[in-house]
């Protein structure tokens, strides 16, 4: 079992870590916006905010791929963005559609090409 779960020890830090301070804050998120109007002039500027970070991030890792996305043939990156682009338009402006199809184009690309 110790071989499947590898070292317990590093788990826990990961726990404390990692997944304890973040569940705090979305949970205080959650209590302070549950009044919130899912129309109101702050939200929506939440959402532009939010929607520019992921265009930055996704024009970064197209100009200057990081790591092992560096291995990646541009036209694998940017046919993949030109996916997840259809998809968020063919599915109403879907944010999450249009992240989960670019990722997969990708990764099924990198997988047929080797």
């Amino acid at each position: 079992m110790s071989d499947f779960i590898g070292d317990w020890h590093a788990l826990v830090v990961l726990l404390v870590a990692g997944v304890i301070p973040n569940q705090i804050w979305r949970l205080l998120g959650l209590w302070f916006g549950s009044g919130l109007d899912e129309g109101s002039d702050l939200l929506m500027w939440v959402k532009a905010v939010a929607t520019a970070i992921l265009a930055g991030v996704i024009a970064q890792i197209l100009v200057q791929p990081p790591g092992a996305l560096a291995s990646v043939p541009w036209g694998l990156r940017y046919g993949a963005v030109v996916a997840g682009l259809a998809a968020f338009l063919a599915t109403r402006r879907s944010i999450f559609a249009g992240v989960v199809c670019g990722e997969a184009v990708m990764l099924a690309g990198k997988w047929w090409l080797g």
